[in-house]
């Protein structure tokens, strides 16, 4: 990539980094403003009220926003889960606490254990050891996979109906009277770490999804959705050593692979505008311009062999895009 290229914007681009430029003055414009206004600092607040000596009862005292109104405790039996700020608040918990409390559920967080309620910010070892004896969890809140996912204590009876999603194994056998029987592998979910394909085992490029792709060795969800992008761009792939443009793709990948279905889409290089050209991973803003140009002075293009005297067009880059070029 030149380095004029590197620093080409369209129309469009440039009017969209005007308007994030316009919003980001007026946003520096409206911080400014707002932090003038509340420039004055709590010490200089201090200050002044002990230069005045203001001190009469009606004024809160220091530290006030946050105290809260002595109130008799109540320890009564609750479930952290489930109690009310009321409830809370009479244990001796500060407000905060409590709001601090009410985020935790409200993101999903429970308390599975009472030792979990100790994790509660500024509760002292003093007010744990007098409220410990008081939480009740409810059973409600213990982890499914405590009750439900022990095997041994619910044997499944065998029956004819299938196994469910990710329990079949890879090989599959035939029984006796034509019925499909599958061994049945517990401790292997298929969904989310499929059999990977075997030495000799290949599947086709340019129709496999990401489900099939995952099955190649070294090739995960990461590189599978890269590769049905990087092929819905190019149209299609000729040659398994274009998997090699990817970034980071592994090599031991591309033994798994076979060309058994070529390029799906071309392009239509006499019809096409400028921007719809440059969209091709192969074609950059320069030798669309310079397809287009040639289209309107020499008329339309015949062969790829009448832009080799172009700059922008050596040999190398007419080899790699002929394939997907159609007149």
């Amino acid at each position: 990539m030149s380095i004029k290229e590197f620093f080409y914007f369209q129309k469009s681009d440039r009017k969209v980094l005007l308007v994030a430029f316009c919003v980001m003055v007026v946003a520096l414009g409206v911080i400014f403003l707002v932090g003038r206004g509340n420039s004055t600092t709590s010490a200089e607040d201090a200050d002044s009220v002990a230069m005045h000596g203001n001190t009469g009862e009606d004024d809160p005292a220091p530290g006030s926003y946050y105290a809260v109104e002595e109130q008799q405790r109540h320890l009564v039996p609750f479930d952290p889960n489930t109690a009310d700020s009321t409830c809370l608040l009479g244990l001796g918990l500060q407000p905060w606490q409590v709001r601090s409390i009410y985020r935790f559920r409200a993101k999903g967080g429970v308390f599975r254990q009472p030792s979990d309620f100790a994790r509660v910010y500024g509760l002292t070892v003093k007010q744990y050891r007098e409220i410990e004896p008081y939480i009740r969890i409810s059973s409600d809140y213990r982890p499914a996979s405590e009750v439900y996912g022990q095997r041994s204590a619910y044997p499944r009876k065998s029956s004819g109906r299938s196994a469910p999603i990710g329990a079949w194994s890879s090989g599959r056998d035939w029984a006796q009277g034509g019925e499909m029987t599958a061994s049945v592998s517990p401790s292997r979910d298929t969904l989310r770490f499929p059999v990977k394909l075997r030495n000799g085992e290949q599947i086709d490029l340019n129709s496999a999804d990401t489900t099939l792709l995952k099955r190649v060795p070294g090739i995960g969800s990461y590189y599978a959705r890269k590769v049905v992008a990087y092929r819905e761009r190019l149209g299609g792939f000729y040659s398994a050593d274009q998997l090699f443009e990817i970034e980071g793709f592994p090599e031991e990948a591309v033994d798994f692979f076979t060309m058994s279905t070529g390029v799906s889409r071309r392009l239509k290089i006499n019809q096409l505008s400028l921007a719809q050209l440059r969209k091709h991973p192969y074609i950059n803003f320069y030798q669309a311009k310079a397809i287009t140009d040639y289209r309107r002075l020499k008329g339309p293009l015949t062969s790829l062999s009448q832009l080799s005297l172009l700059p922008d067009f050596p040999p190398e880059v007419i080899s790699r895009l002929a394939p997907y070029v159609e007149f």
